[in-house]
């Protein structure tokens, strides 16, 4: 159980990690420039910042309903994917390494959610 809680707090930490940075860093011009490479307009990255830093005390904080804290995972996982799929057709598949990560911590992050609340 012990093992179970540290790889759901880690994997969760880095999941939150990830998506928070990246935030915060659309609010900068740089992300403004990556946006557009990416063909979306400015005003997009606003709304993914926003619902990401909405979606940090979701998954962090224990007590949040279950039901929740469910579409924050599935909300984060469509913003990966979603990342994933715009950097793979515009820059090829070397470049969706960069959302990859962040995907596979939330999918771990989840699967551990979902057994601790077994138990």
């Amino acid at each position: 159980m012990r093992k179970d809680k540290i790889i759901y707090w880690v994997s969760t930490s880095l999941t939150i990690l990830t998506g928070a940075s990246s935030a915060f860093l659309y609010f900068t011009d740089a992300m403004g420039e990556a946006f557009r490479h990416l063909g979306f307009p400015d005003y997009f990255k606003v709304e993914l910042a926003i619902g990401k830093i909405i979606g940090i005390p979701l998954l962090l904080i224990p007590a949040v309903p279950r039901i929740i804290k469910e579409w924050a995972y599935a909300a984060y996982g469509i913003v990966f994917m979603s990342a994933i799929i715009a950097h793979t057709v515009v820059d090829g598949v070397g470049a969706a390494i960069t959302p990859l990560l962040p995907l596979i911590f939330l999918i771990v992050s989840h699967r551990y959610y979902h057994k601790l609340n077994r138990a």
